[in-house]
């Protein structure tokens, strides 16, 4: 049966860097399915995550950035443990995270209810789409028909799940016995190899179980138009995959540590890989739209004594401040150079904290091979469903269409500009490449020209006083008047002006003539 709507696929990576993919420069391994949705697509340059999970996923979600004042809240992780061991059953933890506040607007709309209103059935597979927590009755309520995966994030850094759920129900997993989920070691010596490598109580792969139940959706709903939802665990870490991927078993110049990241990549290329067989094979190939990109950027978790220092220390030790002091791969011996050469990482509002890689493959719509300078972000897919699908996007939302980017045309922006949050505070990007960056703890602001420095090296703050006024007053505004809001610890139970060591709220808070204190 003929649809008029475009089915709407979107798999959205972990910590994955974009220097990570082949179509962006990986030179030790290819991602040959990743590349084909760059060569049948579109390629965009200049797209924006976040700065780390969870605001990410939130933001996806809502259409909202993340430097707002109390836009959401979000719950600890590890909570679901409890179960394994009989501390909490399923119906105590629903009651817990449900009674905890995430100050929505009553007429509230999701990324999934955009869908919903235009006759989508909805979908969710993998890791939770929420925050560090979730439960059954938060899923519903952000327009879930079927979800099947992980409740919990912190239970999500392990592969090996002792038990899912499935629209609501616990499905225990036969042959995972372990209750961290065959957690790993992310610094990389004998007894964590030793300890990575025995299989015991580790009988089925987190991501076998979702390709699976990927498919089964697909063909499910066949005749129907559909949004999927694919939040991959992969390729955060610990580090663990069931073998070597075969294409970098004989690379020389990897160790076996990294071979075995570059192969937790490659697991997730063979999703990509296998939703293009599927719909194929289905007759939707023509009618459907795939978006593939990442909520942050690059992480290291292939640490190696004497060979990779991670991301806090260079490798004579000295502490990255990632203001005086940045992180860049060849300071930490980072082989991949997953953040493609930019400065920072994941967590930082360094441009290697939330620059994503992003591919949007929608045949007779998107032109192939396109190289997309469009600024886009995160928070604008909601906005951007919103037109695909023939719905009215909510004006109060923070995103808006890209669409004419997705089909070639020329793009810009009502407000030519995106923010996000980072550890350090927060952060403007305009689609001329100025950025502007506000240091909390340094009470100072930074200024970058991205199109003549990439690597953001030279601090221009100094030379153009004015422009760091017009754009630092722009970015408290979307702040809610006060940068403390565009940190990442914003939306969390505890506020990082509570264990600012020791200081008083109003200490925290920098002499600007333009930045007030928070009620």
């Amino acid at each position: 049966m003929k649809q008029n709507k475009p089915n709407i696929i979107l798999v959205y990576a972990d910590d994955l860097g974009r220097g990570m993919l082949s179509c962006y420069g990986q030179k030790w391994f290819k991602t040959p399915n990743l590349d084909r949705l760059a060569c049948e697509g579109v390629r965009f340059q200049h797209a924006y995550g976040c700065a780390f999970c969870a605001p990410a996923r939130a933001s996806l979600l809502t259409g909202y950035h993340d430097c707002h004042a109390g836009m959401w809240s979000y719950t600890d992780a590890g909570i679901y443990k409890k179960i394994s061991s009989n501390e909490l059953n399923f119906n105590q933890i629903r009651e817990l995270i449900n009674n905890t506040s995430f100050n929505e607007r009553d007429d509230e709309v999701f990324l999934a209810t955009v869908a919903k209103q235009a006759g989508y059935t909805t979908g969710q597979i993998g890791k939770l789409e929420w925050g560090f927590a979730t439960t059954p009755e938060r899923l519903a309520k952000h327009g879930w028909d079927y979800h099947y995966g992980f409740y919990d994030h912190q239970r999500c850094h392990g592969f090996y799940p002792p038990f899912l759920f499935e629209n609501g129900e616990m499905v225990d997993i036969p042959g995972n016995m372990d209750v961290n989920c065959g957690l790993t070691n992310h610094w990389e010596t004998p007894d964590a190899r030793a300890h990575r490598r025995d299989c015991t109580g580790k009988a089925v792969y987190s991501q076998d179980l979702f390709d699976e139940k990927i498919v089964g959706f697909l063909r499910a709903n066949r005749d129907r138009p559909f949004f999927l939802y694919h939040p991959s665990q992969l390729p955060h870490g610990p580090i663990s995959i069931p073998e070597i991927h075969p294409s970098l078993k004989s690379i020389g110049g990897l160790t076996d540590f990294e071979k075995e990241y570059a192969s937790m990549v490659l697991r997730l290329d063979r999703t990509i890989g296998l939703i293009l067989d599927e719909i194929q094979s289905l007759g939707l190939d023509q009618n459907t739209m795939i978006i593939f990109c990442s909520d942050n950027g690059h992480e290291i978790y292939y640490r190696e004594k004497g060979r990779c220092s991670g991301g806090t220390h260079d490798l004579q030790g000295s502490r990255y401040d990632n203001v005086d002091y940045k992180y860049y791969s060849e300071r930490s011996n980072d082989i991949f150079n997953g953040n493609d050469n930019m400065a920072g990482k994941k967590l930082s509002s360094l441009e290697g904290g939330p620059r994503i890689p992003y591919l949007v493959r929608w045949p007779g719509h998107t032109p192939a091979g396109t190289l997309s300078s469009a600024l886009i972000t995160n928070y604008d897919l909601l906005s951007t469903f919103a037109d695909i699908v023939g719905v009215k996007s909510p004006e109060w939302k923070d995103g808006e269409s890209i669409l004419p980017a997705l089909e070639g045309k020329a793009f810009k922006r009502t407000k030519d500009y995106v923010v996000f949050a980072g550890v350090e505070g927060p952060a403007l990007v305009t689609a001329e490449g100025w950025k502007v960056r506000y240091i909390i703890l340094q009470r100072r602001f930074q200024l970058f020209h991205l199109p003549v420095d990439y690597r953001e090296e030279n601090d221009l703050a100094a030379k153009h006083p004015d422009k760091v006024k017009s754009l630092g007053t722009i970015m408290l505004k979307e702040c809610d008047g006060n940068f403390l809001h565009g940190t990442s610890e914003n939306h969390k139970a505890v506020r990082i002006d509570e264990y600012m060591e020791g200081m008083a709220p109003e200490e925290a808070f920098p002499s600007h003539p333009h930045i007030k204190k928070r009620n």
